[in-house]
């Protein structure tokens, strides 16, 4: 593999980015086009609505609520690790034959030049030869133009969660990173703009005002971001690039646990079960009382409902889940121009146990298969797990986000994979 291939995607891979608020990740929730603030069953609750909390080891228990004995029944609760990342593939492999091309042309401007001035050792002269080349090869031109100003984003993310009737805490780190490639005046180069490290403790809990009808939930959190300055690499510079990144590595490293730099947040949830299908729920998230890296950050206010229709939903050894959810998601924020519709977020799950021990309700599965879909904001999502004996599962899904200055102007297409360990 050349030099600015590995350039090109090791600037990508390993920057770790996030906008506005720190953002979980979650794969089920983004299947379902991030419609979840009413689902909330699972650890999720953590993300999305405390509030859910106490639904863990209700859905499903037809002693303590019996209305929702139907459902299928999560009497342990969650606790797992996970980890994932995520890119847009196509672009990644397009952008890699491009970049390719672009050296292999390179490659050949150099041996160009090295037989034209033989005598002048100079740099120099056999730079200026090699632009020369380069400038009059069409095929230069042309490959460049292809990917002038393409970004290509990659995510990762690390989450250590734990869930249980009407408690939870998690640890994650996540982000993004979209540099891009600009195709310069003469030789290309890669362009990221800032480099931003998330770190999010949480703990929360959740009480029923009503029994089995209305809940309220309340967290807190702790935040760490850390930002670096923009970076630029290009033929002339690649070989600096190690020394850049253990530069900005160790920035990250030498105040990461300056207290001065955390911030603090809060979360508020509740939830209303309307009848034994339907419920409602609300919550404002990311309540912060000081600045996070130098920015102010706007609360993230969202409503939703959800349906779990009876007839769909088995609490048996073969059990089956359903929900069909919408939100009306971040509703302060009106970035980029956001219209009605980038904030209506909808979708669906079915999630069936395949192979599991007869007559134990679900309590004990050995495989299980859900597929989701939706829309996020106008962008279709849609998303695929598989669970291995409880403790071993494997999600994929894709969505997509406002990348314009307004909604419906450019789609980023987000591919994200997780793998993830517990129960």
């Amino acid at each position: 593999m050349n030099k600015l291939s590995i350039l090109a995607i090791f600037a990508c891979a390993i920057g770790i980015v996030s906008a506005k608020s720190p953002t979980h990740f979650s794969l089920r929730a983004e299947s379902m086009g991030g419609a979840h603030v009413a689902v909330v069953d699972d650890k999720e609750a953590l993300h999305y609505n405390y509030a859910g909390l106490t639904q863990i080891n209700k859905l499903g228990n037809f002693e303590k609520r019996p209305e929702q004995g139907y459902y299928p029944r999560n009497w342990i609760g969650d606790m797992r690790v996970t980890f994932g990342g995520a890119g847009d593939i196509f672009a990644f492999l397009s952008t890699y034959g491009d970049v390719k091309d672009v050296q292999d042309l390179y490659r050949r401007a150099q041996d160009e030049a090295n037989r034209i001035t033989p005598t002048h050792p100079q740099v120099s002269s056999k730079t200026s030869a090699i632009l020369d080349s380069l400038v009059k090869n069409p095929k230069y031109v042309k490959t460049i133009s292809s990917y002038d100003h393409k970004a290509l984003e990659a995510r990762v993310k690390f989450d250590a969660e734990l869930a249980f009737h009407n408690f939870g805490a998690a640890f994650w780190m996540n982000g993004s990173v979209a540099p891009y490639i600009d195709a310069g005046i003469i030789l290309p180069y890669v362009v990221v703009d800032t480099f931003i490290i998330d770190a999010v403790a949480q703990m929360g809990g959740a009480y029923e005002i009503i029994p089995n009808q209305l809940s309220v939930g309340l967290g807190g959190k702790i935040v760490k971001r850390h930002k670096t300055n923009m970076v630029t690499l290009g033929l002339a510079n690649y070989n600096t690039i190690a020394d850049t990144l253990k530069d900005q590595l160790g920035d990250a490293t030498d105040d990461f646990f300056d207290s001065k730099t955390f911030s603090f947040g809060l979360d508020l949830g509740v939830l209303y079960q309307f009848n034994r299908e339907i419920r409602f729920g609300a919550s404002l998230r990311d309540i912060y009382f000081k600045s996070l890296a130098g920015e102010t950050l706007i609360p993230n206010f969202t409503i939703g409902a959800n349906y779990s229709p009876r007839f769909m939903n088995s609490n048996t050894g073969f059990g089956r889940k359903f929900n069909v959810a919408v939100d009306f998601a971040d509703m302060f924020n009106n970035e980029r121009n956001y219209k009605f519709f980038t904030h209506l977020n909808f979708g669906f799950e079915l999630e069936q146990t395949l192979a599991a021990y007869p007559g134990l309700n679900n309590e004990i599965r050995f495989l299980v298969l859900r597929i989701a879909g939706g829309f996020r904001g106008g962008y279709p999502s849609a998303g695929i797990g598989v669970e291995f004996l409880r403790f071993f599962s494997i999600e994929a899904a894709t969505w997509g986000e406002e990348r314009g200055y307004y909604t419906g102007q450019d789609e980023n297409r987000i591919y994200m994979v997780q793998a993830s360990i517990g129960f």
